[in-house]
């Protein structure tokens, strides 16, 4: 069931190592079925050049498995917290890249240094506070912190975004690994400039509704 889904989750997992997001088996992706409302996951432990499409698993928004041999994701249960509580979202990567925990791990949350983030995010990427793997408990604290952002950084772990597709949200845990990096370096030289809210306003309305085609 729900094979395209499976198809494009297996496609979308190969970009975290490509993107050097994650390292080993860290990490995952999920995607919802809007019309289902059943939500496919990476199996946990499964490494990425080993992980087929087959292997993704199918759960209810209980967390009861539909359907799939291997056992979910460890994060299956902050993943399912999300979507409940966000009926917009079907989308949600986890990530622990580099530069974006480093920040999370000094429960720092990222300004607007950079056009490239006001675009993309249309403010700071938000810290949230620590929360144990394996329960709701980081579902929570991802509800709690992400505001209006499609990403938030978690005290002491790494990177949750969240999209209308699992797409989207990929592409958010990208950007906010690039933007890490960026401004970590602007740091290391001198200390860049915040840009204002309503420039950050006006460069986020020019991204969303008139760049691209």
């Amino acid at each position: 069931m729900l094979e395209s889904i499976k198809q494009e989750l297996h496609q979308l997992h190969l970009e975290l190592p490509r993107q050097n997001l994650v390292t080993w088996t860290s990490g995952n992706i999920s995607a919802r079925d809007p019309a289902s409302g059943l939500v496919v996951i990476k199996p946990s432990g499964i490494r990425y050049e080993d992980l087929q499409p087959e292997h993704m698993v199918v759960v209810d928004l209980e967390g009861e498995i539909v359907e799939g041999s291997l056992k979910p994701s460890s994060d299956t249960a902050s993943h399912l917290y999300i979507y409940r509580h966000r009926p917009d979202v079907n989308g949600i990567a986890h990530t622990h890249s580099r530069y974006a925990t480093a920040f999370a791990a000094n429960g720092m949350a990222i300004p607007v240094y950079l056009t490239a983030q006001a675009d993309e995010f249309g403010g700071p990427i938000p810290c949230g506070g620590f929360a144990l793997i394996g329960g709701e408990e980081i579902g929570q604290v991802v509800i709690e912190a992400i505001g209006t952002s499609p990403a938030v950084l978690l005290k002491n772990h790494g990177v949750f975004t969240v999209g209308p597709s699992a797409k989207a949200a990929l592409k958010a845990a990208v950007m906010v690994e690039d933007v890490a990096a960026t401004v970590w370096l602007a740091l290391q030289i001198g200390q860049p400039d915040r840009i204002g809210d309503e420039d950050v306003a006006k460069l986020h309305y020019r991204y969303t509704h008139v760049y691209g085609q």
